[in-house]
């Protein structure tokens, strides 16, 4: 044992080193107290101190590396079969090795990405910090502030540029600059949430993005906030508060998308006001259409045509995607990836912004 131990002893204590890692972080990851102060005074300046970095390039970082962890499994694998090949009476001992080492370099990203952001999901998020927390909804309420939230939309939905066919029109790149007024007016009533915001990266590769259904993505490891330029511009404004709300350490996604309603709407720009309550519209929409159809076709009748022309092309869109086993294999990787944080709701969490926005707006 011990000669096969040091037969392959640097892979070995690599592996243990990631184990002792991991262990340790689901061994306390249930102490939120010990998680708040980690955040606080660890992985959220170590994260601010990446992004720092990352940003002196206009280039996403986090893409550059996805690129190249691609290019690596491509060499790797091939190398590896080459080597195995060659190794003749030693084969078993190579293939071990080889194994092992692709063994331990997903350790290592798994580890890294739960010590810099795993432990977000048990630290005090948005709800514990703020005294807002979402409550059970009843069908009159849920009704009211559907109507509310429509209200918004009409007396919006003409102050954002149109092009011929009625549909939003403003600049991606303008969306992108105004970014960093979108959390004024919400960090001055929640100061917790105030942060020296950069513009968030454009992916090259969006196309790539809605394949896998992700409209945006915060990469801890670099500190990046990232979307997609691809789909429809009338959601990039909430996209991208909802990323900036990622940066602010808020890990939990209902949470990102009620702050991102929240700042969206609260920040004095047409463009992010009115994609800030479309989206929320979305949201309650989809839960009074399902709780009681009478009163959401009532609702959504009285919506202005060029809104309801703004949805359909945004479902329009996602459609091409919806039977893509590319968007099937990563909703279920994310959504495993969430549970083994901690969340168990996973991607259904998605739909518990509902409570918050009855709750907080009703």
């Amino acid at each position: 044992m011990k000669a096969f131990f040091l037969r392959h002893r640097k892979l070995h204590i690599w592996l243990l080193a990631e184990l002792v890692i991991l262990v340790a972080f689901f061994a306390v990851r249930k102490n939120g107290a010990w998680m708040t102060a980690l955040t606080q005074h660890i992985s959220n300046p170590f994260r601010e101190a990446l992004g720092t970095l990352c940003y002196r390039v206009r280039f996403s970082v986090m893409e550059a590396l996805c690129i190249l962890l691609v290019v690596f499994v491509a060499a790797y694998l091939i190398g590896s079969i080459a080597a195995v090949i060659r190794a003749g009476g030693r084969r078993k001992r190579r293939i071990y090795s080889v194994l092992l080492g692709a063994v331990c370099t997903g350790l290592t990203i798994w580890g890294a990405f739960c010590w810099l952001w795993g432990v977000q999901y048990e630290a005090d998020g948005f709800q514990a910090q703020s005294g807002i927390y979402a409550e059970d909804v009843t069908l009159d309420d849920l009704a009211a502030v559907t109507q509310y939230f429509a209200d918004q939309l009409v007396k919006t939905e003409d102050h954002v540029p149109r092009d011929e066919n009625g549909l939003f029109a403003v600049s991606r790149s303008d969306i992108l600059a105004e970014s960093t007024q979108v959390y004024g007016a919400v960090s001055e009533r929640f100061p917790f949430l105030a942060f020296d915001d950069q513009p968030p990266k454009a992916v090259h590769f969006s196309r790539v993005m809605s394949l896998l259904d992700f409209t945006g993505v915060y990469c801890p490891l670099t500190g990046e906030s990232n979307v997609n330029m691809d789909s429809p511009a009338v959601f990039l404004p909430v996209t991208v508060a909802h990323e900036l709300a990622h940066q602010r350490g808020i890990a939990s996604e209902q949470e990102c998308n009620f702050i991102a309603i929240l700042a969206s709407t609260s920040c004095n720009l047409a463009d992010y006001a009115y994609s800030g309550w479309l989206f929320g519209y979305v949201y309650l929409g989809n839960a009074l259409y399902s709780a009681d159809n009478d009163r959401w076709s009532e609702i959504y009748g009285g919506l202005p045509e060029n809104v309801r022309a703004d949805l359909k092309s945004n479902n329009t869109y996602w459609a091409q995607f919806r039977d893509s086993a590319a968007k099937k294999v990563s909703n279920n990787v994310y959504d495993r990836l969430l549970k083994s944080y901690g969340d168990e709701n996973g991607m259904k969490s998605y739909g518990m912004v509902v409570d918050l926005l009855v709750a907080y707006y009703k």
